[in-house]
């Protein structure tokens, strides 16, 4: 009942990146039921680990444990090492949300929990998690330190796997909104009909750098969601922040946030309208621009439609922005990499005829770690540019 690879597959193992694709397995076990655990093989019949399995995919095994380890083990082992790690990171009392598991790059693919405070959001991307989520649930609530954990497991990958999204409460009881502080800041987390988990943590040092540089500064914040940079700038001691979203919840969850948080209308604006044509239509005489807009690429497919859609908002943004003024611009499409998004932007610049510096990169949370034997788990992406 294993997994076999094919001869010379086997450095999977000894590279330790944790996807197995179909074209390294040279069998499946003859009784093969979806998302289940098995042993791994090499070709001469070497345990080399276990994982477990989709098949008919291209992306069919993920892989839990290395060598001998007990797989469920392994899991307990890697989720206590990642609420250690934790816990080192942040001060509760100025900030209490953060990314406790991190998928690959905890070493637990496939496995996403995000803390709000006192509460626990989950998200599975694949059947073999999905059937390991109750034991995952009852294993956490050992801990005795979280009242509530929820579930919302949507996304490409579930789609891939033919998966139905699944949104709920695992444990504790219902609440819509889950208040968090975020560097001394205060918000209240939509998680169940907010984008991803509810909130951008991974923007967070990102946001960090912005209140930096905001200080008497005209700031724009395209794509605002729930308000995120807008805060953080006004607290920066932005002049003024004007935030534009296409949605109206985002709006609505925007203006509560600067309400929470005693900001007065004079020094913020909302604009309900699609950013693509607010730039079209608006001058843009800001000192400070940040461009975040959702996945464009969800799926490979999209590549082409997204590197066009990433040239247009920045061309016509840098085209209209004046010259000593700041744009933070950002990619979260896992399928744009690093160098095909600074391409694209690249290509923007030239295209508004301005005179570009790339003067700071995304500098990542740490509660956002990438296994370095695993770098697909890195995907957002942000240049700081200086109009010059």
């Amino acid at each position: 009942m294993s997994v076999i690879l094919k001869e010379g597959r086997e450095k999977i193992f000894t590279q330790k990146h944790l996807w197995i694709f179909s074209g390294a397995i040279a069998s499946f076990p003859k009784e093969f039921h979806q998302g289940q655990i098995y042993p791994i093989m090499s070709s001469s019949k070497e345990l080399l680990g276990h994982g477990y399995f989709h098949q008919g995919l291209s992306l069919c095994g993920r892989i839990i444990s290395f060598g001998a380890q007990d797989p469920w083990q392994t899991i307990c082992m890697q989720l206590d090492r990642a609420i250690s790690f934790r816990e080192t990171l942040f001060d509760l009392t100025v900030t209490n949300a953060y990314r406790l598991v991190n998928g690959e790059g905890d070493r637990l693919p496939g496995l996403i929990i995000d803390q709000y405070g006192d509460s626990l959001v989950l998200q599975s991307g694949s059947l073999g998690m999905d059937l390991l989520k109750s034991s995952i649930v009852d294993y956490l609530l050992s801990k005795k330190r979280w009242k509530n954990i929820y579930e919302k497991s949507t996304g490409s990958s579930r789609k891939e796997e033919k998966l139905q999204d699944k949104i709920g409460v695992l444990y504790g009881e219902l609440q819509e909104a889950l208040p968090i502080l975020e560097n001394g800041l205060r918000w209240n987390v939509h998680w169940r009909l907010g984008q991803k988990t509810g909130f951008f943590l991974d923007q967070r040092v990102m946001r960090e750098q912005i209140e930096r540089l905001s200080d008497d500064r005209l700031v724009l914040n395209c794509f605002c969601y729930s308000g995120g940079f807008s805060l953080y700038a006004l607290r920066g001691g932005a002049k003024r922040v004007d935030s534009v979203d296409i949605s109206e919840k985002a709006i609505l969850w925007t203006k509560e946030h600067m309400h929470l948080n005693g900001y007065v209308a004079e020094r913020h604006k909302e604009i309900t309208q699609d950013v693509f044509a607010f730039l079209q239509e608006n001058r843009l005489d800001y000192d400070l621009v940040i461009i975040d807009p959702p996945a464009f690429a969800k799926k490979k497919q999209d590549v082409a439609q997204a590197v066009k859609g990433y040239r247009e908002l920045n061309s016509v943004a840098m085209s209209k922005m004046p010259r000593g003024s700041f744009l933070l611009t950002c990619s979260c499409s896992y399928h744009i990499d690093k160098e095909l998004f600074r391409a694209t932007i690249f290509q923007a610049a030239k295209l508004s005829g301005k005179e570009v510096q790339i003067v700071g990169e995304h500098f990542l949370a740490m509660d956002h770690p990438i296994n370095l034997f695993h770098p697909q788990s890195s995907y957002l992406k942000s240049l700081l540019l200086y109009l010059c």
